[in-house]
């Protein structure tokens, strides 16, 4: 299943869970591997994104001199 929306991190997590354990599953046809693969790495990339902007607000909020520094 393709991600039409952008879910948030938590779902997103989730629905990483749940690909993987179906991924372990020896009885899965390779089409469904292979979409579900593809669904995981997409996951993956936006819940790393997702990571990296939040890490981003946490440092502005933390640090909000550091924007002002030459």
């Amino acid at each position: 299943m393709a991600q039409e929306k952008k879910l948030k991190f938590n779902e997103a997590m989730k629905r990483l869970d749940e690909i993987v354990t179906l991924l372990n599953n020896e009885d899965l046809e390779l089409e469904k591997a292979m979409e579900l693969f593809v669904e995981g790495t997409t996951l993956s990339a936006q819940c790393e994104k997702q990571l990296k902007d939040f890490e981003n607000q946490m440092q502005v909020i933390m640090n909000p001199q550091e924007k002002t520094d030459d």
